[in-house]
């Protein structure tokens, strides 16, 4: 794949210039945008430098350090969604993405894909991020629907139902248009590098399956965990 220069690149950033003019005018927050943007650049370019040493480790702590890096940071992150705040919500946060993207990691990394080494940094860090970003995400959006649900009025098992089914909206919708709307990052970048679409296909398919599974168990858990502390609050 050929290097992108920086001169090229910084051309699609006109878009978002454009979206942060609008979200200025009409008096959101666009200095959090901009702020997100900033920090994605930084990010990506410190995550760069640092992958580049992460892969060519023989250490398998480091590895299984980063995967609970990333489990932490990513509830961290997801508690936003939270308006009750603290360590219990937390916790529960964590324990939601945690779980099932730890038991989805090894299934994937272990029975799946053949790698010379169980902790191969190169197919562990990018599945790792995968799963646990998706997961976050999908915790996030049954959160703050829930919390939304249950302030109007409605009992926390319909408030739970409702958060789930509107979790799950974005990866159904990614079920059904992958292939026909979207090809999808990993199968997009397979073909860009010289792999064999039928090739991709199946590293797709496995990616889509991973992401649904470990997105939807997480916001379940997470429903059921804190509906579990809503009933506890009521005794």
């Amino acid at each position: 794949m050929q290097t992108i220069p920086l001169a090229e690149l910084s051309i699609v950033f006109i878009p978002t210039i454009f979206l942060l003019a609008v979200m200025l005018r009409w008096k959101l927050k666009a200095w959090v945008g901009l702020y997100a943007n900033a920090r994605m650049v930084f990010q990506l370019l410190l995550v760069g430098y640092f992958l580049t040493h992460v892969f060519e480790t023989t250490q398998p702590w480091v590895i299984l350090l980063l995967v609970a890096l990333m489990i932490g940071v990513s509830a961290w992150i997801a508690l936003r969604s939270v308006e009750v705040q603290g360590a219990t919500p937390y916790l529960i946060i964590l324990t939601s993405i945690g779980v099932p993207g730890l038991i989805l990691l090894a299934l994937v990394t272990q029975f799946v894909l053949e790698m010379p080494r169980w902790f191969e940094p190169r197919l562990v860090v990018p599945i790792a991020g995968m799963i646990f970003a998706n997961s976050m995400n999908t915790v996030s959006l049954a959160a703050e629907r829930f919390e939304s649900e249950f302030k109007r009025g409605e009992s926390y098992v319909n408030a739970r139902r409702t958060a789930l089914d509107a979790a799950l909206i974005p990866q159904v919708n990614g079920l059904f248009a992958v292939g026909l709307v979207s090809l999808p990052g990993m199968m997009t970048g397979q073909i860009l590098s010289g792999v064999d679409p039928n090739i991709a296909v199946r590293y797709q398919i496995m990616v889509m399956w991973m992401i649904f599974g470990s997105g939807g168990i997480a916001a379940m858990m997470y429903l059921v965990l804190r509906v579990r502390m809503v009933r506890q609050n009521e005794t």
